[in-house]
């Protein structure tokens, strides 16, 4: 039986925690609003680059938004390399996937071009597939993304799941009718992902390999 991965970006295939910190700090410091910690700002991601900084700068004007937003996109496609490196073993997960002939892809709400960087930078010729938020297509949870990738001419597998590190990707893959992964090691507390009864779940690297193996 054919199998068919569509994996999340931040927080499951990388450590992207730093860079984004960096910038949106750099973004925000540039504004003269307040800064936030690695915590804060681990809470803000999932959602995309806007509800990154709305999230960020609280109750704030369209036009302040507009400008932290503007600011941090053009810190982060400068520096995102200094604080962005794939988990310990992702590399190697991946590529062990790709040569058993199992089918990749990876859906993210990374604005698109950002999403096309990272992964042509950190994991060159590994995805089928590689779709960031952009404009047209709703970002996730929204299945719409998911479902074009599974019905992609490409996309050859009799059975699929959606990887990722929060409630938001199990809520897509429920929504496109696929099983959800969860993985432990990225930005969602366990209890909060437990709460939405994934199919499965990883607490390392090690045990999502073995995972994908057996299913």
């Amino acid at each position: 039986m054919t199998k068919g991965w569509i994996f999340d970006l931040d927080g499951t295939l990388v450590d992207s925690l730093p860079g984004i910190a960096a910038s949106l700090n750099a973004a925000l410091a540039a504004q003269d609003q307040p800064v936030h910690d690695a915590k804060a700002v681990r809470s803000f991601i999932g959602d995309g680059a806007e509800m990154l900084v709305r999230r960020a700068l609280g109750m704030a004007d369209e036009e302040l938004q507009y400008r932290v937003l503007q600011s941090f996109r053009e810190h982060y496609a400068l520096h995102w390399q200094s604080g962005t490196t794939p988990y310990e073993g992702i590399p190697d997960l991946l590529e062990n996937l790709r040569v058993r002939g199992d089918s990749l892809a990876l859906l993210s709400n990374k604005p698109h071009q950002f999403t096309i960087t990272i992964v042509e930078k950190i994991f060159p010729g590994v995805f089928l597939q590689v779709i960031g938020q952009r404009a047209g297509i709703p970002h996730k949870p929204d299945p719409r993304g998911l479902r074009e990738i599974l019905e992609a001419p490409s996309w050859r597998a009799e059975r699929s799941a959606m990887i990722g590190d929060s409630v938001i990707d199990l809520q897509t893959a429920r929504a496109a009718d696929i099983a959800g992964i969860a993985v432990m090691w990225g930005y969602h507390d366990r209890e909060v992902l437990l709460a939405q009864e994934p199919d499965s779940t990883a607490q390392n690297v090690a045990e999502l390999a073995a995972l994908l193996a057996d299913r």
